[in-house]
């Protein structure tokens, strides 16, 4: 009943706009633009679980964040990356990519 009598309730003050989202929260799937610039440092080190002692490896031979993103888990092998590790990139350049994870600004503290 009150949806109804907001769509078609027209009194002369209220103009009923087409496709109005009035009233209504908006939801987006998209993330939100990220404040803190990602490169792999601060990414594997987001990660955790031991991920971060592969720094120095994979900005020597990758370089770029973006390269990193669209790397395959054969590359990462041979880069000599162990399959717990290799797994764990993996799964969240992709959560990344979805925009479901970010890491964070800064490191947590133990």
């Amino acid at each position: 009943m009150a949806w109804r009598q907001m769509l078609f309730h027209t009194s002369s003050s209220s103009i009923l706009v087409p496709f109005s989202t009035a009233g209504f929260i908006r939801f987006s799937t998209k993330s939100n633009p990220y404040l803190v610039k990602v490169g792999i440092p601060e990414f594997l080190n987001g990660i955790g679980n031991g991920v971060e002692s592969h720094v120095a490896k994979l900005e020597s031979e990758i370089g770029d964040f973006q390269k990193l993103l669209v790397t395959r888990t054969l590359r990462l092998k041979k880069f000599g990356v162990p399959c717990k590790h290799r797994k764990l990139i993996l799964k969240y350049t992709h959560k990344y990519q979805l925009g479901l994870w970010r890491p964070r600004a800064q490191p947590v503290k133990a």
